[in-house]
């Protein structure tokens, strides 16, 4: 008997000095934590020099996460990267079925992320090898007939402009994320079990924020959803605007970031908003005159900041009133959500810059040039910098859209939202490379 208490003590010491040894490694995933702020506790490159540059097989619009040394990274060629964040030698590749445009979690020694064919995957961090994955009902993007004008009106196009994937978030065992088939899922990190999922009535392609015991996810039905992190029970809605005839201003495709007790998210409606996290009341909505918001805000110091699209803005707001603290002009639109370190901002546009801005004035500071817009800025970009849209677009289709997005692509866009860590920023292009920079 004293022999069997003494075995079970051993035991038990050693599973709680390896549960101590998992909690000593904070989970990292899109947007450094479940709550997306944005926000690194690093110090800020100047991107005065490149220390290395991978280059996978295809477009990279998924975010790189960084744990232990290691940069884990998805490309459109289908593959998860495993890279040494110092170096950028190859780890392991692991192939996938499906285009992985979804920013990995990785936590307790996964690597957990989407893929174009439906399933989200967890691997293991160290070796690449498959732990656990799971089918949802299939991925799909927006789609609306006529999509933002295009001709014929009445045909059902897919949306050539939802580009990401729905980033899991990883809190307390469990891991959740959205589907293109529509619904919030909630899965046993260690297993992948289904513990709940949620219906909602459109394509969930923002990424999951969890705080205080709820998640936080948009949906192209137009609303924001609260969800009850251990059931899945809807604790409130909130509804942004509709645009039923060309179907261009409507649908939610940015992460929420949570902090102090307000729910921050931008919209496809032209408006940027702040919600109560507790009861989903609406605090505050800034206008931005039809920019839609896709990036992921970023919030520190009582300030929220986040890039737009069409107005080609960058901008930050007063958290607690939305009043206009700044605005700044860009040269081109941005999906990429903003890295704050120390005062320093870090964003990318799709023209194939990653610009680095002055925190409390929006002040460009410096700035890098992809290798895909070093090689074709001059096909469409004119001598201001500004992309030419007559060039990128031939005509007023869903192929028109689809050969401009592609043109544009080829200019090295940074759709890829920037991370800090090991004394570096990493940031994936549509060039197919991940660059490291000082």
């Amino acid at each position: 008997m004293v022999a069997m208490q003494s075995s079970r003590f051993l035991g038990g010491a050693v599973m709680m000095l390896a549960a101590l040894r998992l909690g000593a490694v904070a989970p990292a995933m899109f947007r450094g934590d479940a709550a997306r702020t944005g926000v690194y506790a690093a110090a800020a490159p100047t991107l005065s020099a490149t220390a290395w540059t991978f280059r996978t097989g295809a477009k990279v619009l998924a975010s790189p996460v960084v744990s232990g040394g290691v940069l884990f990274v998805g490309s459109a060629d289908h593959r998860m990267y495993a890279l040494d964040a110092k170096t950028g030698e190859l780890r392991w590749r692991y192939q996938a079925a499906g285009a992985i445009a979804s920013s990995a979690a990785v936590a307790e020694g996964r690597v957990i992320f989407s893929s174009l064919d439906g399933l989200i995957h967890a691997l293991d961090a160290a070796t690449g090898k498959p732990i656990w994955s799971f089918r949802t009902e299939g991925e799909r993007r927006f789609t609306a007939p006529g999509i933002h004008g295009a001709q014929p009106r009445t045909e059902l196009m897919p949306d050539p402009f939802d580009v990401f994937l729905s980033s899991p978030a990883v809190a307390g065992g469990l891991v959740y994320v959205g589907s293109g088939d529509q619904h919030v899922y909630a899965l046993e990190a260690a297993t992948g079990a289904l513990r709940w999922k949620v219906k909602t009535g459109g394509v969930v392609h923002a990424s999951p924020a969890v705080a205080d015991g709820r998640v936080y996810v948009g949906s192209f039905d137009r609303t924001l959803y609260a969800l009850d992190a251990g059931s899945g029970a809807i604790q409130w809605t909130f509804q942004t605007g509709d645009d039923p005839d060309i179907h261009n201003q409507v649908g939610i495709a940015s992460s929420a970031a949570v902090a102090e007790g307000r729910v921050f998210f931008g919209c496809r409606d032209g408006h940027f908003y702040a919600l109560d996290a507790g009861t989903g009341k609406l605090l505050w909505k800034h206008d931005n005159h039809k920019g839609w918001v896709i990036a992921s805000p970023a919030v520190q110091g009582g300030r929220v900041y986040f890039p737009t699209s069409d107005g080609q803005r960058f901008k930050a707001l007063d958290a607690a009133t939305g009043r206009l603290v700044y605005d700044q002009s860009m040269k081109a639109v941005s999906f990429s959500s903003p890295a704050i370190a120390g005062n320093r901002i870090l964003f990318g546009t799709s023209d194939g810059w990653l610009h680095l801005v002055d925190r409390d004035t929006g002040v460009a500071v410096a700035d890098f040039q992809s290798e895909g817009c070093k090689q074709n800025g001059k096909k469409y970009l004119d001598a201001e910098g500004r992309m030419i849209g007559s060039v990128l677009y031939p005509d007023n289709t869903l192929e028109g859209m689809v050969i401009g997005l592609d043109r544009m692509f080829s200019l090295g866009s940074i759709l890829s939202s920037p991370v800090l860590a090991e004394g570096m920023v990493f940031v994936g292009s549509t060039d197919g490379a991940i660059y490291a920079l000082r």
